[in-house]
């Protein structure tokens, strides 16, 4: 390993689960090493990207620089990419050099399953903020038109899919349509694969958002495996339908540098994990977040809440073991979120022991703005 860092913890990737697990190891007093890879010391706040289109909040307002973070907390900051791993997870290549460590903890997130024929005429907009500018910027050229929101999931593991977002931009629009005067002038058109989108939600869920949607006017396209997406057009296995934009989340798989690797891989591409956030047969080797597949129920969300929650076992652990203990503790599973609507909002809580969903209220679309505020709030 001649010229490789001397060895440290070393986090991949700079989103939730990787700032959740720095701070929960410099909160349990963690006094290593840690060295963070990412290709940007910035943290993108990808819950608010539902707000952009209706201009309530902007790039500026989505972007934290990390930099005052990163010394508070006395890391170091790799600026690079990560494009593969050897020894067992021991080095992490990148872009810029390899780094050895003792501890690995990887969050770098999963990427969209892009294969679906003509996917490029769709926008996804969880890819980021240019995807949200984009749907903004489309919004204000139409005059009129068909709007097509969907999601879709990953077929070798259907708990692979982040659905959430697509129906706040779904009622999101709808709202800024009304708001604007000109909502007659649009047709909107929620699609999915399943009879029940959205089923991890809760069943009492999925009956309240399509009845929100009959409420709102919006038309349904639902059951019918895609097929493919036309520059002007939806295309499934039960008919078609003309569209003019197209928003489509596809199903999720592991990041690309997986296939420089060794790590374990469940049967849709995500890193194996066990119950304990660690990588089996792999020695200090963990992941949280969106990277992982979790033993679990299969409605076990991806969503930045749980990556808080796996980042909080995963550091326990990976202290236990560095101090020679076995690392026992587990994570909470828990999907907990608001289906925001641009002026009010939807509670979704689920847990093993009980599903509630309440009325949508604009105290919620309040409280999901003051959580934004006071989470952002730790790492200015």
């Amino acid at each position: 390993m001649n010229g490789v860092a001397a060895p440290q913890i070393v986090v991949l990737g700079a989103g939730f689960g990787a700032l959740s697990t720095v701070r929960s190891l410099r909160q349990q007093g963690c006094t290593a090493p840690i060295t963070l890879v990412a290709p940007r010391a910035e943290l993108h706040y990808l819950p608010g990207i539902i707000w952009i289109p209706s201009g309530l909040r902007t790039r500026a307002d989505l972007v934290v620089p990390l930099d005052n973070f990163f010394a508070r907390m006395n890391v170091r900051h790799h600026l690079a990419s990560v494009t593969g791993l050897s020894d067992d997870g021991r080095v992490v290549h990148t872009s810029a050099g390899e780094l050895a460590n003792e501890a690995l903890v990887i969050a770098s997130g999963a990427r969209f399953i892009r294969k679906l024929p003509g996917i490029e005429h769709a926008i996804t907009p969880c890819e980021g903020i240019d995807a949200a500018e984009r749907i903004r910027d489309r919004l204000r050229q139409m005059s009129g038109g068909t709007i097509a929101v969907g999601f879709g999931a990953n077929p070798n593991e259907p708990s692979a899919v982040r659905g959430g977002p697509m129906f706040e931009f779904l009622f999101g629009i709808d709202r800024q349509l009304r708001r604007e005067g000109r909502r007659e002038r649009f047709q909107l058109v929620f699609f999915n694969p399943s009879q029940q989108p959205g089923a991890r939600l809760g069943s009492r869920t999925v009956a309240r958002l399509l009845a929100m949607m009959a409420q709102r006017g919006i038309q349904t396209h639902l059951g019918h495996k895609m097929v493919r997406f036309e520059a002007d057009r939806v295309v499934t296995e039960g008919g078609e339908f003309a569209a003019d934009l197209i928003l489509f989340m596809p199903g999720l798989t592991g990041p690309a540098w997986l296939e420089q690797s060794s790590l374990p891989r469940s049967p849709g591409g995500l890193i194996a994990a066990d119950a304990g956030c660690r990588v089996p047969q792999l020695e200090r080797v963990y992941v949280v977040g969106d990277s992982g597949s979790f033993p679990g129920p299969d409605w076990m969300p991806k969503q930045a809440h749980m990556a808080d929650l796996q980042a909080e076992a995963a550091a326990r652990n990976l202290l236990s073991e560095l101090a020679g203990q076995p690392g026992t503790q587990g994570f909470k599973v828990e999907l907990l979120c608001i289906i925001d609507a641009l002026e009010e909002g939807t509670l979704v809580l689920r847990t093993e022991r009980r599903q509630i969903v309440l009325p949508p209220t604009r105290l919620m679309h309040w409280a999901k703005r003051s959580f934004e505020r006071r989470y952002l709030a730790r790492y200015r």
